[in-house]
């Protein structure tokens, strides 16, 4: 995948997506000083959400409390969002950053605003949203692509998400793997999800939306081969809010960059052959046949006269011991002396 020039894929670093979310408070110069300081840490993609609290939940929102909030997810939407014409601010703050704006609608009209006001170059579908086709419609017709949270969805439902959106887009999805627990505790992370993902989307197109409160499940789902990265972001993790709890701050942003790239470069290659990088090692740290005795000319080789020793510089490996017992020599070895094939009255 690529969003505005961002290549996305197995073979790339993962992406570093900063979910700002509504750590603002629905104030944007606050907004603006956390994206500034995203950006600065090393995040390659901001992303705010764009709630419109009338348009995606009904008066029952206002009785519904969140286990890990005070208020009503109602009143907590509608004090943290910014306005319209806000949110566009802050997208052109993020672009004049030099990062991807990414936001995430959450009812039809915020689609329409983020494709068609906004031509938004992706959008990002939150998990509540994951199997709903009339979110997920309204976004498809803007024609770009599509990163979608998994979280709270079973593997069939994933399955299905990830057809109708092939079907409708034609164009593969990224599914981010996601557990909607904030914080999320550590058993339930399970990034044992990832490659049951990418069964369904591919090596290309899998990531992780985490909520831990640290940055290790990221940097573990690297060694997975996930190929994006996101965690809730803030200036500092003295702010108050829903999401401060499991939020990066910029020093564990910077760490998130570093350690994600160190382990993009570890987890590829392969074991089928020896790598040349380590031909100097192996020359003193593998052991090869030496004589431990005087060898006269027409003597064999046994175990008696001759045993591994490092360094590797005869002709035989520790391993070839047993092929060459038994076989007789052309000339006298010293001892000490590494043997090699000339030694040997036949050739191997």
């Amino acid at each position: 995948m690529k969003i505005d020039g961002l290549n996305i894929s197995y073979s790339e670093r993962p992406k570093i997506i900063a979910e700002i979310g509504i750590n603002h408070n629905g104030s944007l110069d606050a907004a603006k000083k956390i994206s500034e300081l995203a950006a600065e840490a090393g995040a390659d993609i901001i992303k705010t959400q764009l709630h419109i609290p009338e348009e995606e939940m009904s008066m029952a929102a206002k009785s519904l409390i969140p286990k890990h909030c005070d208020s009503s997810i109602f009143e907590i939407i509608d004090q943290c969002s910014l306005k319209i014409d806000e949110e566009f601010e802050l997208k052109r703050f993020i672009d004049d950053l030099g990062c991807i704006y990414l936001s995430t609608p959450f009812s039809v009209k915020a689609a329409k605003i983020l494709g068609g006001e906004f031509e938004v170059k992706a959008f990002k579908i939150g998990s509540g949203e994951c199997n709903n086709p009339t979110i997920l419609n309204a976004a498809v017709q803007y024609h770009v692509p599509l990163i979608i949270s998994t979280g709270m969805n079973s593997l069939s439902s994933c399955q299905w998400t990830y057809d109708y959106v092939c079907k409708n887009l034609n164009i593969k999805p990224i599914l981010m793997h996601t557990t909607n627990l904030y914080p999320t505790p550590k058993h339930l992370v399970r990034l044992g999800g990832i490659a049951e993902l990418q069964s369904i989307a591919g090596i290309d197109n899998v990531g992780l939306s985490d909520h831990t409160n640290n940055n290790l499940a990221c940097i573990g789902s690297v060694v997975l081969g996930t190929v994006l990265l996101e965690r809730h972001f803030t200036d500092t993790l003295d702010r108050t809010g829903p999401d401060i709890m499991n939020s990066m701050d910029p020093a564990q942003l910077k760490e998130l960059r570093c350690c994600s790239e160190e382990m993009f470069l570890m987890r590829g290659g392969s074991k089928m052959e020896a790598i040349p990088e380590e031909q100097d090692t192996r020359d003193f740290a593998f052991a090869t046949i030496v004589a431990t005795k005087f060898i006269n000319a027409g003597d064999s080789i046994t175990t008696e006269n001759s045993t591994p020793k490092r360094p590797g510089c005869g002709d035989f490996q520790a391993k070839d011991h047993v092929q060459i017992l038994g076989m007789k020599v052309r000339c006298s070895i010293e001892t000490g002396t590494h043997i090699l094939k000339t030694h040997l009255l036949y050739d191997l």
